[in-house]
């Protein structure tokens, strides 16, 4: 059975940081480019960074560059997020997820449709 599983979401202050982790079974994980997205409540699903299959390609969205570090161990099959000086506006539900592509991140990296496989979430809320 294909699936990611995401765990490390919690309670934070502003200025805080999380770590969130991903781990992926059933799936070529090695070859695989991940991403992370977030949902908060009202607002659709928003790609936040895509990794490359080795690591060293990744790719941020702007409100979350300089704070928060994507990266992978293809040893344990896991992805991780770094978040660090957290704001309010981070709370939302946040999502590992298997890209279509091989290899490389797509064009089209924050897309929702580019990726074939979603976890169930973890939850990360900042408090002010």
């Amino acid at each position: 059975q294909v699936q990611v599983v995401e765990s490390g979401g919690g309670l934070v202050q502003a200025g805080g940081s999380l770590r969130l982790s991903c781990t992926a079974s059933g799936l070529t994980f090695d070859a695989t480019p991940m991403g992370w997205f977030r949902q908060a409540p009202g607002k659709e699903r928003e790609g936040i960074s895509c990794i490359n299959w080795s690591g060293g390609s990744t790719y941020y969205t702007d409100s979350v560059k300089g704070r928060f570090t994507i990266s992978r161990d293809n040893a344990k099959n896991t992805l991780y997020l770094q978040m660090n000086s957290l704001k309010p506006e981070d709370t939302a539900m946040y999502y590992c997820a298997a890209s279509r592509s091989y290899l490389q991140c797509s064009g089209s990296w924050n897309s929702v449709s580019n990726y074939r496989v979603w976890g169930q979430g973890t939850q990360v809320t900042v408090s002010s």
